[in-house]
């Protein structure tokens, strides 16, 4: 009986290993950890992308792939990614620098190959349940952080570390910022089908989102682009009416939250406060460090406009232009001048600016459409597009991951419904 039970498991074994279905069922199963794990955890995220990317190999069909990647929404995340490659080329820092600096543009390459697979599988929006579900425990960890504290992995003593289980306030504001206004869409059309119930079920998570960064923490990233966000909501998907009636709520609701919340209030009253501080002693604060980032970069572009100083060059630069003392602003030195326009801008002129924004300009065209896969896709590249005032955010590992995770899957659902005479995932909103 147990050598039956043994031919029989290892002959199951090798029908799925055989089995086209099965690697890409197991393909499917990576990315969902992808996606659920990123929230926790740079190292597992990592390590379900790597082996996702491994389960593709046996049975990819390598034509039809090499075919994929000449539509522009693959193109152009490889054509980022072969900038920073050549711009090594020209670049006057060290290999080393140049080469860590190319990094960050290798995930892009994961972005065509996972518009490639979900276009063929029917899977996608399992992805983002999945983080989802793993931002909303993310939500209630943090609550339990608030109340006790050791609980945390942070460090006791770290700045912003208030309702921080792993990973820093930025990124995790980041996370319920995109969850809480994505729902909207499937909120509204549950609204529409009179499916009250799970409508007020998935209000209750977003609104739980929105309490979190309301009163334990918040970035002033997230702060900013919440209302870009939910108003190019509004404009897509409701009728003037009732933007207009969410709106007064919206101001109604800001200012009671404004009243009770002294954790926005302060986030809020540190930008004029912060401001003032660089701009009379020039004394490096959060927001005065970003102005004198931007400001030296614009002088690091005018200097080589048209591709730039190379791949890895940015901290040199810095190096060259510090002046001042110790402790000011002045004399900061760093590798990323905080806006990815100018991140670009600085190693690879205006070819790389061209790049950039084609690339966003023609994802955000790709999720056109009434549909929950367009409307996450679209959202996903409108919060990359505004964040990446303030940060780079398309090179930050983390957020970073979210555009490649998000327009991937997102983009393979929207193309796999158009050949298909669909709407992707509509069925499902």
């Amino acid at each position: 009986m147990t050598e039956l039970v043994r031919d029989t498991m290892w002959g199951t074994t090798l029908r799925r290993l055989r089995s086209p279905a099965a690697w890409s069922e197991t393909v499917d199963l990576f990315a969902i950890l992808t996606a659920a794990s990123l929230p926790w955890s740079t190292s597992l995220a990592a390590i379900f992308n790597v082996t996702m990317l491994i389960c593709m190999v046996p049975f990819l069909d390598v034509r039809d792939f090499l075919q994929s990647l000449k539509r522009p929404v693959c193109a152009l995340p490889i054509a980022l990614f072969l900038l920073a490659l050549v711009g090594t080329l020209w670049s006057g820092a060290p290999w080393g620098a140049r080469l860590y600096a190319v990094n960050p543009t290798t995930k892009l390459l994961v972005l065509p190959v996972l518009i490639y697979h979900f276009e063929r599988s029917s899977r996608g929006h399992l992805v983002f349940i999945a983080f989802l579900v793993s931002c909303a425990l993310l939500s209630v960890m943090s609550w339990l952080v608030v109340f006790h504290p050791t609980f945390s992995l942070k460090p006791p003593d770290e700045s912003n570390s208030r309702g921080i289980f792993v990973k820093n306030y930025i990124d995790q504001s980041q996370e319920f910022t995109l969850c809480a206004v994505a729902l909207a869409f499937p909120i509204v059309k549950l609204l529409q089908q009179n499916r009250v119930w799970l409508a007020g079920l998935l209000a209750a998570v977003a609104l739980s989102f929105f309490v979190n960064m309301a009163f334990v923490v918040i970035s002033r990233t997230a702060l900013v682009t919440v209302p870009i966000m939910l108003a190019v909501f509004g404009l897509l998907h409701l009728k003037w009416r009732s933007i207009l009636i969410i709106f007064a709520a919206l101001v109604a609701l800001a200012a009671l939250t404004w009243k009770t919340s002294s954790t926005l209030h302060n986030t809020i009253e540190t930008f004029s406060v912060q401001y003032e501080l660089y701009k009379d002693k020039g004394i490096p604060t959060s927001i005065g460090l970003r102005l004198e980032f931007w400001r030296k970069s614009l002088g690091f572009f005018a200097e080589a406009p048209v591709v730039g100083h190379g791949t890895g060059s940015t901290r040199g630069l810095f190096e060259l232009a510090a002046t001042g003392g110790p402790y000011q602003a002045s004399s900061e030195v760093i590798g990323n001048p905080h806006n990815q326009t100018l991140n670009v801008a600085v190693q690879w002129g205006v070819v790389g600016i061209i790049i950039l924004y084609a690339m966003w300009a023609v994802h955000l065209l790709l999720f056109r459409g009434d549909a929950l896969a367009s409307w996450i896709g679209l959202l996903v590249v409108v919060q990359n597009v505004f964040t990446s005032l303030f940060n780079s955010h398309l090179f930050d590992f983390h957020e970073g991951w979210m555009y490649v995770l998000g327009v991937g899957v997102a983009g393979g659902m929207v193309l796999n419904s158009r050949r298909n005479g669909r709407s992707p995932g509509e069925a499902r909103a």
